[in-house]
């Protein structure tokens, strides 16, 4: 077993954008005694946070939920509604999106990658424009689904998901709309149903505070009659089967039981909390987080206001300060850890995680962190972020959070409704 407590006081800050702390409240559900994966406690497990899942991702359609991590959502995705030697249109706004496009090479499609030139195409968000020019040329209909990151993990760059699909929709085009929300589920407003996506994947490590290992597809109409046609193999992946069997609570196969005790009790907290009490939390610390980066005299990675994720931050380094060396000599000296510079941005940056289990206190607690120790790397610094971030913390409202006994919002979508839904999926 290694040693992961070889800090001589205090717990480690995990401040990557991913995996988030994992609250105590659930660590001790996940603790709880496994059951027989078909007897009838899990069967009501299985109904609960079917039902619940789908109040997050705001849709009324079937959620498949596997024991994997988002790159197998991602394979999901793809596997269960394309046929070998399909294009698929991909828009590259960071790593993460690179990792999707060579994924679908591997598995017999035709990327085709879309997206602004070198590392300035990683500081922006969609250019649904460039979308939608492109899917007029398509006249004879060749590509088969549209593929974007709507939280760009990598770059902290958020992209308007609903102007992809008013883009697809204006070139008349009947693509599939994917999108990857592995890092923005229940931390940034997300809209499955409203803004007409197709196939939505996530993971459980982010927004929804849980260790890595469970992933998620969330499903269109649409999408499932594409399956029906799909000849693209699979078999763990495949959604029939799956979608069949959480009628009544269950899997096709054996389910990671002690993760879904954590999402359950995931979802209560989110729900107690309110699902857009969790997104304004988001939004404000976000806020106070580039306060400090400005104060300091650093730049943002992400270049465009609108863009900016509420997820993490991107601080991009001065020129000749190696990001990674910052990084490591927080990481030694104050036991916090930050996310690195990926891809095309290796070296040139470090991202501040502000997601899931966070409030006001932690952000600062952070923030802290990186200034003593830009500091000590001899980065020069305009100004107090620290303080920045406590005044724009200060003078924000915070929102006001739901009483837990309180019931949720006549709006939210009923576990009942869900599971209804789920009856009468085909």
């Amino acid at each position: 077993m290694p040693n992961l407590n070889f800090h001589p006081a205090g717990r480690h800050y995990l401040q990557i954008p991913g995996p988030s702390p994992v609250p105590d409240r659930i660590l001790r559900a996940i603790s709880y005694p496994t059951i027989d994966h078909r007897g009838p406690e899990f069967g009501a497990l299985g109904r609960k946070v079917l039902g619940g899942i789908g109040q997050i991702f705001k849709t009324r359609h079937p959620v498949v939920i596997y024991p994997a991590s988002g790159t197998g959502a991602w394979e999901a995705a793809l596997s269960n509604t394309m046929n070998k030697g399909d294009t698929v249109l991909m828009y590259e706004t960071g790593h993460f999106a690179t990792l999707w496009k060579k994924m679908a090479e591997r598995l017999g499609l035709k990327p085709e990658f879309l997206g602004l030139p070198g590392i300035e195409g990683w500081r922006r968000g969609v250019q649904a424009d460039l979308i939608e020019a492109r899917l007029r040329q398509d006249t004879g209909h060749l590509i088969k689904a549209v593929c974007v990151v709507h939280n760009e993990t990598s770059t902290g760059v958020t992209s308007d998901i609903a102007s992809v699909r008013r883009a697809i929709d204006a070139a008349g085009h009947p693509a599939l709309l994917m999108v990857d929300t592995i890092s923005g589920l229940a931390s940034a407003d997300y809209r499955h149903d409203e803004w007409g996506v197709d196939v939505t994947v996530s993971g459980s490590q982010k927004g929804l505070m849980l260790p890595p290992g469970i992933s998620f597809n969330a499903l269109s109409p649409k999408a499932l009659a594409a399956s029906e046609q799909a000849t693209l193999g699979r078999s763990f992946w495949a959604w029939d089967e799956i979608v069949e069997m959480n009628k009544t609570g269950y899997w096709p196969y054996t389910p990671n039981t002690n993760l879904l005790y954590g999402l359950s009790e995931a979802l209560d907290m989110i729900q107690e909390e309110g699902l857009d009490h969790v997104f304004a939390r988001h939004q404000r610390l976000a806020a106070a987080c580039r306060a400090a980066v400005r104060a300091w005299g650093l730049e943002i990675q992400c270049v465009e206001e609108a863009c900016h994720s509420p997820v993490l931050t991107g601080v991009m380094m001065p020129q000749g300060v190696d990001a990674d060396q910052v990084r490591r000599l927080i990481y030694e000296h104050f036991n916090m850890s930050l996310g690195a510079g990926l891809g095309k941005l290796k070296g040139l940056m470090f991202r501040i995680g502000h997601l899931g289990d966070a409030n006001d206190l932690t952000l600062v607690a952070t923030l802290g962190g990186c200034q003593m120790g830009l500091t000590m790397a001899g980065v020069k610094l305009k100004g107090d972020g620290v303080a920045a971030a406590l005044e724009q913390l200060r003078t924000t409202a915070r929102p006001q959070a739901r009483h837990p006994r309180e019931p949720a919002p006549a709006a939210a979508i009923s576990a009942s409704h869900r599971e209804e839904t789920l009856e009468n999926a085909s």
